[in-house]
């Protein structure tokens, strides 16, 4: 889905020359920072937290959306898998559901495109897990098919997405809605609000991971 906004020049003045159009590159990205600036923040660290408990009982995070916002399942899974490894620590458990492209194509083609996430986690997903959905829109259908099977199975969901949050927020214990109406702005700010998460768990397994080898040494 592009619903990107028409670029619009807009003259900036400089106190030693005349005034100047700005560029379509420019006028893009002085929109995202008029966005940036209007984020959800306490939202976003309260996912954080979320996803930081979620760890510390051994729960198993679970990660969905489509085109794009499958990518960045992807991303998401590979930052929290991998980049949150400190000196041999108990591992975050997630998974995206994005990556088996085999049954994906299996549940869409004998079943229904709108099952193909709702299926995986009726497999899997257990009470305290964690279904974290990502739809620009807040509305495709097999996003909230799966959040729905989520709430079901009493997992704590969160949904990242944009414009007004769509049917999705109503169906999530925790909304991140990027403030905008721009489909690539949502996506750009989709990955930085994946990004800041990360950083957050991160953060606090290396300080988990110091304290508990200075506790050792003592």
């Amino acid at each position: 889905m592009s619903l990107a906004a028409k670029p619009s020049l807009h003259a900036v003045e400089s106190p030693h020359s005349q005034p100047r159009e700005l560029s379509r590159s420019e006028t893009y990205f002085l929109y995202v920072e008029s966005v940036l600036r209007r984020l959800p923040f306490g939202v976003i660290d309260r996912v954080a937290d979320a996803l930081w408990n979620a760890y510390r009982g051994n729960r198993t995070l679970y990660v969905f959306g489509n085109g794009g916002s499958a990518a960045l399942a992807s991303h998401c899974a590979c930052d929290l898998g991998k980049g949150t490894v400190v000196n041999g620590n108990r591992r975050f458990r997630v998974i995206s559901l994005t990556d088996n492209v085999p049954l994906m194509t299996a549940w869409a083609n004998d079943a229904c495109y709108d099952d193909i996430f709702a299926e995986q986690l009726g497999a899997f997903i257990s009470k305290d897990d964690i279904a974290l959905a990502i739809s620009g829109s807040g509305n495709s259908p097999n996003v909230l098919k799966g959040l729905r099977s989520a709430r079901e199975a009493g997992a704590f969901t969160i949904g990242l997405t944009g414009f007004q949050g769509g049917q999705m927020k109503a169906l999530c214990d925790l909304c991140v809605i990027i403030p905008s109406e721009n489909m690539q702005v949502i996506e750009d700010l989709h990955v930085s609000v994946s990004h800041a998460i990360f950083s957050a768990i991160r953060t606090r397994m290396c300080a988990s991971v110091e304290k508990h080898s200075e506790a050792d040494k003592a």
